[in-house]
């Protein structure tokens, strides 16, 4: 699989978006290793808040939530699914499936070790979280799907 990498000047001096950079290199199922970002504010013993966005979205789009959530004592975890945002981006359209997204976010969250989260994911980030609510129950304690 072939990717391309936005440079991070590429996001400097966004509005309301001065969250430090997160990345996980997650592995597709080709071997080709990925490198996938997010957002973690607040608390790190406090229950996560896990906002997944849809297209043609990234997290930028919660920016506002995640200060809220952060100041009401939250913990809020917010990624850029592979191909948006600050992560990797395959260059063909046939390697983004439903199945390849579902993978990739359940090799990213097992990793980061979630638990007791509040799910919150709209469009595309809905469906593939739900995926993970199915595959992982322990994981998660609340969900809210818009």
């Amino acid at each position: 699989m072939k990717t391309l990498r936005t440079p991070d000047s590429r996001f400097a001096g966004l509005p309301d978006y001065s969250f430090a950079p997160h990345y996980m290199a997650i592995r597709d199922r080709d071997g080709t290793e990925l490198r996938l970002h997010y957002v973690d504010e607040g608390p790190r013993d406090a229950a996560p808040v896990l906002l997944m966005h849809g297209e043609p979205s990234w997290s930028f789009l919660y920016r506002k939530m995640i200060a809220g959530l952060v100041a009401k004592g939250h913990r809020v975890v917010a990624p850029d699914l592979i191909g948006f945002g600050k992560s990797d981006k395959p260059t063909e359209q046939s390697d983004y499936t439903f199945e390849r997204h579902v993978a990739w976010m359940s090799d990213w969250l097992t990793r980061l070790d979630l638990k007791n989260t509040t799910f919150f994911g709209q469009d595309w980030g809905g469906l593939i979280g739900l995926r993970l609510v199915a595959a992982f129950p322990d994981r998660f304690a609340r969900f809210v799907v818009a």
